[in-house]
């Protein structure tokens, strides 16, 4: 079965987890919530803490990418910030990329491809406010709902996550249901 990482803590935007990781799971793919700490781990949502999530592995636990098929990488503005900052969590996204493994980051998460200096020459997309930061790192940055470029998927906010999860759904060799896309 067709597994992918979903590597967030506390402090990811709410919808871009739990909406990626229904879609996924509705084109039958696995997901496995994995974070700095393990329990749980709680949702920003739009401007106040929101849901919790059950945590399946710490990061410390998996010992490399073998075991899954893809990474996915929520946003919001603290998760990724907290992660970009923590040695294993940008080697991971290291360890990925060099595998060829799909590596899908929406919103804010493209810090953490760029503090694992693999955005240079690639076209991508980001919220808004971290454009700049993506281009000086060398990326290629558009305005669209999805820029896939080789196994990078990116995506700009909540707006976006229909066609992100197709993106990493097609990447992924599955056939995303349209009817769970349009419900994103």
């Amino acid at each position: 079965m067709t597994k992918v990482m979903i590597l967030a803590t506390n402090g990811f935007e709410q919808s871009e987890l739990f909406k990626p990781k229904a879609n996924l799971e509705e084109a039958g793919i696995e997901t496995e919530v994995v974070s700095l700490e393990a329990g749980d781990i709680k949702a920003w949502d739009e401007d106040d803490w929101g849901k919790t999530i059950k945590v399946d592995k710490t990061l410390d636990s998996v010992s490399n990418c073998d075991g899954y098929d893809a990474l996915l990488l929520p946003g919001g503005q603290i998760n990724p910030d907290l992660l970009r900052v923590n040695e294993r969590a940008v080697a991971i996204v290291k360890e990925f990329n060099m595998a060829g493994k799909p590596i899908a980051a929406i919103c804010h998460a493209p810090w953490l491809l760029i503090e694992a200096g693999i955005v240079q020459g690639k076209t991508a997309t980001c919220y808004k406010s971290i454009r700049t930061d993506l281009k000086n790192a060398g990326a290629n940055v558009v305005d669209q709902e999805v820029a896939k470029d080789g196994n990078i998927i990116t995506s700009r906010n909540p707006d976006d996550i229909p066609a992100f999860s197709k993106a990493l759904i097609e990447a992924l060799g599955q056939t995303a249901k349209k009817d769970a896309m349009e419900t994103a």
